[in-house]
């Protein structure tokens, strides 16, 4: 028998991988599951950006391998984004690696700036995989508290008190997933403060600040002065432009981190198909519009899901952003995960359980906004308050 690496013992299968393959099980049997759980938008890109990438596929040499850094206007288009979208200035050259999905980053950044042994601040609740590849590379998981009662937002205080001397990478979350809690500016300048003094390096992870942000105008953590040079930005067009299967995501930063994080990326993968960077650039070039349209759809839906929690006793702010409502059990016996199950088998509604996301998610739920409205009156009305 072949013995697997040690590491694997320190992870297990991703929550929905396995999830989903319940819920197969279940639609095999002729059961009609309703999928709340999910953050798969459903609704198509912008108009006009499936033809450009019909016509891109059609051109010679389309189906070769692109280069390891995108094509030229890809990265420019990037960057003239993130000059509109935040008002920040990027180096098309430099500072914009594209990506296939921001999933793909996190495994690149923490290839090329961790070692066995070195610390990793995340935060709980928060995003499973900033843990689970951590865990993969041997390094020590500081999870720091996130509550309510504080916006879900870092306590700082509390992290200086620590050790922090082997501490090399902290990630931060802004519109937070699960929570959809938002980030002031100041708040932001004060946890960039604290990375820089305590030689951190910061990765903002930022897919969801275009999708219903209560913020007056998105944020990005290099709207705080000096933030590049100790910080990076992962960014994606998953959510923002409903483009999940096509794995767009991005890196921001600093060349120097940009060109050693290269040095892992092209070892593990070859560059984007040329079509889909070509589909990335039409979706940039939208107007607010585009979002103005997205952003109704997504205020009906939340509506019809706030609906749905006040049947089911939940607890929710009204004001979360990104495509999720975060919501707590109001009966405080119940454990999250048997609560999830019992709508699955009760209402065949699946819906998240907060504890996957860490202990401070115990006793939660999550929400997915990624249903047609007629999909979401029809869990509201399995449903029986």
């Amino acid at each position: 028998m072949i013995v697997v690496a040690k590491r694997i013992h320190q992870i297990s299968e991703y929550f929905f991988s396995e999830k989903m393959k319940e819920i197969q099980t279940l639609e095999n049997k002729g059961i009609d599951i309703i999928n709340l759980g999910i953050g798969n938008p459903d609704i198509l890109p912008p108009y006009g950006v499936i033809p450009k990438m019909k016509k891109a596929s059609e051109i010679k040499n389309a189906n070769t391998y692109q280069s390891y850094i995108g094509i030229e206007s890809l990265r420019k288009s990037i960057a003239d984004w993130y000059g509109n979208t935040y008002k920040v200035y990027v180096d098309y050259q430099k500072e914009v690696l594209p990506l296939m999905g921001s999933k793909e980053g996190i495994m690149d950044i923490s290839l090329s700036y961790l070692n066995k042994g070195n610390q990793v601040l995340i935060p709980n609740p928060g995003y499973p995989i900033y843990s689970s590849i951590s865990k993969l590379l041997e390094s020590e998981v500081i999870y720091y508290d996130l509550y309510d009662r504080e916006d879900w937002c870092p306590n700082i205080k509390l992290l200086e008190n620590k050790n922090l001397s082997k501490v090399k990478i902290m990630w931060i979350n802004y519109p937070h997933m699960p929570t959809g809690a938002t980030i002031t500016f100041e708040k932001l300048e004060e946890i960039v403060v604290f990375a820089k003094k305590n030689r951190i390096l910061l990765v903002h992870d930022n897919p969801y600040s275009l999708i219903l942000n209560n913020n007056k105008r998105p944020l990005s953590i290099f709207n705080i002065k000096g933030s590049k040079d100790i910080a990076l930005e992962l960014n994606s067009l998953s959510k923002s432009y409903n483009m999940a299967g096509w794995r767009i995501g991005m890196i921001i930063g600093k060349h120097e981190y940009i060109k050693n994080i290269l040095k892992v990326k092209s070892l593990i993968n070859s560059g984007m198909y040329y079509p889909i960077q070509i589909g990335a650039i039409e979706a940039m070039n939208q107007n607010s519009e585009w979002f103005k349209k997205l952003n109704l759809e997504y205020l009906k839906r939340k509506k019809i899901i706030l609906e749905i929690c006040d049947r089911l006793y939940l607890k929710y702010r009204r004001k979360s952003s990104g495509i999720f409502v975060w919501a707590k059990i109001l009966d405080l016996e119940q454990n999250d995960r048997k609560w999830s199950d019992k709508i699955l088998k009760n209402y065949h509604i699946f819906i998240t359980p907060g504890s996957i996301f860490g202990n401070n998610g115990k006793g939660y739920v999550r929400l997915s906004m990624c249903c047609p409205v007629k999909t979401l009156e029809k869990a509201k009305n399995r449903i029986f308050s």
